[in-house]
């Protein structure tokens, strides 16, 4: 059928004969099928209606400014030595200030190895401080290649991928390399040793690594 004809007029005698009105405008037909369609005891102005009337063609969220939501960066290893941020002043450096510290290691510890009972399975606890963390903790150098190093017992203040840093009871600050060296820790009557060259790891890392059982492990 040919567009033509479908939107042709209808003849005047075939609009008395059906009732119907023949309007070639979209509007002026839109108008007269709402007031046919529309209750008598509800009808409106149609005008008012499609002149009010709401129509939303698509919606798109705002985008947030990137630059205004980032996280202000933390300081570099470089920034941080520069501010002498993991130094202790000379006026902390005192055994005493970490004798709390190191009751609340001991506590942790306890804690983490359920209880450290005489009956306690030696390797379910060596396990168990592998993971630890040794803030707190009296450590003593057994075994070092540098031999000025054995015999040094006191508190680690701070630990790094590479040394400990331990405060003695003659209030001197002192670092030692976990590398070849051996450290022996004591918890209620249990001693464990922990050797440096397999322990060089910072205590986040180690925590989530596992270790490998070694029959011999040397300096």
């Amino acid at each position: 059928m040919e567009e033509a004809l479908v939107r042709a007029t209808i003849p005047q005698d075939l609009e008395k004969l059906l009732g119907v009105e023949s309007r070639p405008h979209p509007k002026a037909f839109t108008d007269a099928f709402l007031k046919n369609s529309l209750p008598h005891t509800t009808r409106c102005d149609v005008n008012n209606l499609l002149t009010h009337k709401a129509l939303i063609l698509g919606y798109s969220r705002p985008k947030k400014d990137k630059r205004k939501s980032k996280k202000p960066k933390g300081l570099n290893a470089r920034q941080k030595r520069a501010m002498k941020v993991f130094q202790l002043k000379p006026e902390h450096q005192r055994y005493e200030l970490f004798l709390p510290l190191h009751d609340l290691w001991r506590q942790y510890v306890i804690d983490l190895c359920s209880g450290l009972k005489p009956t306690s399975n030696p390797q379910f606890v060596q396990q168990k401080l592998l993971k630890a963390d040794f803030h707190g903790a009296i450590v003593t150098v057994v075994r070092s290649k540098c031999p000025s190093y054995v015999g040094t017992t006191g508190i680690i203040v701070q630990e790094f991928k590479h040394v400990f840093k331990i405060i003695t009871r003659e209030d001197k600050l002192k670092v030692i390399p976990k590398r070849n060296s051996v450290f022996s820790v004591e918890i209620n009557g249990f001693v464990s040793h922990i050797y440096g060259s397999k322990f060089e790891q910072r205590a986040s890392e180690r925590s989530a690594k596992k270790f490998k059982v070694r029959g011999t492990i040397d300096l």
